[in-house]
C-alpha cells in the first residue's frame, strides 16, 4: 500500500536584474520580451523557497542566471499554490512561465 505524503513541494518565481537581458540564451528565449516588465526565473522545489533561493545565491544546485542575477523572491506571483505534490508543482510551474511570459516577461525556466 502506497503511504501518502503531506505535500511539499513548492513553485517559486525570483526576480531577475535587467542584467539577464544581456545574455544571449535568455533573450533567445524570449522574443515576446516586453521592455519594463520584470525578468524572472520559476522553478520548483521540496524545500522552502526562502532555503532554495538562498542555495542559488550560494552556487548550490544553482541556475547561473539566479546565481548572477537573482535579486528577490516574488511571493505574490505563486504562494497561493504552495505547498503541493510533485506531479502539481511540476505542472504549476509551467503553467506560471507560460502566463508570464505570455504577459511580456523575461522568464527562465528550470
Amino acid at each position: 500500500m502506497p503511504r501518502h505524503r503531506k505535500p511539499h513541494h513548492h513553485v517559486y518565481v525570483v526576480e531577475l536584474s535587467k542584467d539577464v537581458l544581456l545574455e544571449p540564451r535568455f533573450r533567445k528565449c524570449n522574443p515576446g520580451y516586453i521592455d519594463g516588465r520584470p525578468c524572472v526565473y520559476v522553478g520548483m522545489t521540496g524545500l522552502d523557497p526562502d532555503v532554495r533561493f538562498d542555495k542559488h545565491k550560494a552556487g548550490i544546485q544553482a541556475n547561473r542566471f539566479v546565481t548572477r542575477y537573482g535579486l528577490r523572491l516574488l511571493p505574490d506571483l505563486y504562494e497561493g499554490f504552495n505547498p503541493m505534490n510533485y506531479d502539481e508543482a511540476a505542472d504549476r510551474e509551467i503553467e506560471i512561465g507560460i502566463d508570464l511570459r505570455s504577459a511580456g516577461f523575461g522568464v527562465w525556466l528550470a
